[in-house]
């Protein structure tokens, strides 16, 4: 029995049905407190109103990244001339099998889909990496990219630190040093 549905019988006890909670919600609200059984109470009206207010679906955040919109479109491109090669083949094959005039322009035709469905997955692959390029890696915390960038700001920071040093110390004439740079 799943969990929408339960048994409901008779005062005696000799006659058994099922009943959805849809079936038994109004006999439950017209009959009051005295019509229910001792183990419904609270709650089958909390079960009720869960049942009711519970939405059609649950959104769950994507286990992956959305595409870039470039890589997105060339995708999207890719899979369109890779169908239209696919049918231009079982064309090509059912014209031949046929003895058919077409034949040979659609074998010709798909010759050449398949250079461009093979090119168009190659563009998808470099649109990929030029993004990745263009826009850096994804920084994850093993990422080596990462630490390189936070060590080269670090020199940069400490470069910076030591012009300032050498700038301010000009101002002042070079007073306060012992020896002179």
């Amino acid at each position: 029995m799943g969990t929408a549905e339960r048994r409901e019988t008779s005062g005696d006890g000799t006659a058994a049905r099922d009943v959805t909670r849809r079936e038994a919600a109004p006999a439950v609200r017209a009959t009051g407190a005295a019509g229910r059984r001792a183990d419904d109470g609270p709650a089958l009206e909390a079960a009720e109103v869960r049942a009711a207010n519970r939405p059609l679906w649950v959104e769950e955040p994507a286990k992956r990244r959305r595409l870039p919109d470039p890589v997105r479109t060339a995708a999207v491109r890719a899979v369109l001339i890779i169908s239209v090669t696919l049918i231009q083949a079982m064309v090509a094959l059912l014209c031949t099998l046929a003895g058919s005039w077409l034949a040979f322009p659609m074998v010709v035709s798909s010759v050449v889909s398949t250079i461009a469905a093979t090119w168009a997955a190659l563009d998808v692959w470099v649109t990929r990496q030029v993004w990745n390029q263009r826009h850096g890696v994804v920084s994850v915390p093993s990422s080596t990219a990462r630490a390189l960038r936070r060590e080269r700001r670090q020199a940069r920071r400490q470069q910076r630190a030591a012009e300032r040093e050498r700038a301010r110390i000009r101002r002042r004439g070079g007073t306060g040093q012992l020896s002179h740079p």
